[in-house]
């Protein structure tokens, strides 16, 4: 007997291609989106504008071809569900309502392209590591390269470190495992076969051609670039059925995580959800002008019954796609508002007092309430914004890990900055503050921080040392 490969299909749910592209959607900003969806409606003579649509009549019963549907805070109705879609996309459909804000101002404001490192470290921040862990977690995102590929040998690492923290190379590798767990996956991989490894290790184990996908990940992508998808299925004895399953998954993969940060240019930011204060309730909704009205071409859908098999066969395909498409649009649309929402729960009292007031705030504690995983909640907060009466702010800004205080509480990092950015400002010019007397101050406050993270949070908000300060005052 043979050695071989087999794979099983079961009747759980997978990440389909529904998924993915409701995935893929959700990491998009709001003008990427756009541009996504322009794309859509050129490629796909199913998909119509929603001002279209009205010219000849929409259909009633596709979601977002009806007027401008601005989502409140009013009571969820209408739960549906779809077997193609995992708890973390469920989507619900809301009633109109609102408030009077005024349209979005296209000049607004303008965002400061995201570096992947300025990304990577957001998330080393947030996570549950070790000071110890999170240095050496700095030193590894410090030497990723653009595409994502680490760019130093662990030895070289662990040197980097010295002398201030000695670290066997097992701690580094422990710790690089966890960074190439952010988002994008794979981020930090030393090899093309370890950055899709990395990213089929997420997957769910009952996926298609998962199996073979890892074994060709790990051991033959050498050989399938060489010899190709048939002569590497007689070689390792599998159907070319499975090896050509195994290779779609691969290809649907990201061999370079890092490219889509080379942000080249800055992009004009536009509000996602609105948040505002209503008789002393703080309620949010989408902005308006944020979600794109598609909706299906009634015209092309009647084609379908009258063409022959193949046109038809064709016609039927985009209006799947066009579905999968709208269908996508109210989940990514849902689990914005439901992730603004939360931390509109949460961040009230910076909302309502400012900086100072900020509470501390991670990924998992709003993954956990919403019922989401933490990548989730993630790809929802970058590059995504909500407008408040203290101005627009990117949904990560109100995410900050958490100091303990002398009161048994604690105050968020984005606090204590605030804190001594406050200090600062009353200082007497010609006798400026040291981080050491920076740091006893906010210990009388009760907030119990060490010298060289105030000297870290002063530099972050590019405030000057006490000797150059003084200088300037």
């Amino acid at each position: 007997m043979k050695p071989s490969l087999q794979t099983r299909l079961g009747q759980q749910l997978t990440l389909t291609p529904q998924l993915r592209q409701a995935i893929r959607l959700l990491q998009l900003s709001g003008m990427e989106l756009e541009a996504e969806l322009a794309l859509a409606v050129e490629t796909n003579p199913l998909l119509e504008h929603a001002e279209e649509l009205e010219r000849v009549g929409s259909e009633p019963g596709d979601p977002l071809a009806n007027a401008e549907d601005d989502r409140s805070d009013s009571d969820p109705t209408d739960r549906q569900g779809d077997a193609d879609l995992t708890e973390d996309f469920a989507w619900e459909r809301t009633g109109s309502g609102g408030s009077g804000d005024s349209d979005y101002n296209a000049a607004e404001s303008i965002s400061s392209p995201e570096t992947l490192h300025d990304y990577l470290l957001w998330q080393l921040h947030l996570s549950h590591l070790s000071e110890r862990d999170r240095r050496i977690g700095s030193l590894i995102i410090e030497a990723i390269s653009e595409d994502g590929y680490l760019g130093a040998t662990i030895e070289e690492i662990r040197e980097s470190l010295l002398p201030e923290t000695s670290a066997e190379p097992a701690e580094i590798l422990t710790v690089l495992s966890t960074v190439q767990r952010f988002d994008p996956l794979g981020v930090g991989a030393r090899s093309p076969s370890e950055c899709l490894s990395v990213q089929l290790s997420a997957l769910d184990p009952t996926t298609p051609g998962l199996a073979l996908a890892i074994t060709l990940a790990g051991e033959h992508l050498e050989a399938l670039a060489r010899l190709g998808p048939d002569r590497l299925a007689r070689e390792l004895t599998v159907t070319l059925d499975e090896m050509n399953e195994a290779v779609s998954l691969l290809r649907s993969l990201d061999p370079r995580p890092g490219l889509r940060f080379d942000a080249a240019e800055p992009e004009f930011i536009r509000p996602d959800c609105v948040a505002w204060r209503d008789q002393g309730v703080w309620r949010v909704r989408m902005a308006a002008g944020s979600q794109p009205r598609l909706g299906i071409n009634d015209h092309y859908r009647s084609l379908i019954a009258r063409l022959d098999q193949d046109n038809a066969a064709y016609l039927r395909g985009q209006l799947q796609e066009a579905k999968w498409l709208l269908r996508s649009l109210e989940t990514r649309a849902d689990t914005l508002l439901r992730v603004a929402r939360a931390i509109v729960r949460h961040q009230s009292a910076f909302l309502e007092h400012g900086p100072e007031a900020m509470r501390p705030l991670t990924l998992r504690e709003v993954a956990e309430e919403l019922g989401l995983h933490e990548s989730t909640v993630s790809r929802a907060s970058t590059r995504k914004y909500l407008r408040t009466p203290r101005g627009t702010f990117e949904f990560r800004h109100f995410f900050s890990s958490g100091v303990a205080t002398g009161e048994g509480g604690a105050n968020s990092a984005t606090a204590i900055q605030a804190m001594i950015r406050r200090l600062i400002e009353a200082e007497d010019p010609r006798r400026p503050l040291s981080d050491a007397r920076l740091t006893e101050q906010l210990k009388r406050d009760g907030v119990p921080v060490a010298r060289r993270t105030v000297a870290k949070y002063r530099e972050a908000m590019n405030i000057p040392a006490s000797n150059e300060r003084q200088r300037l005052g």
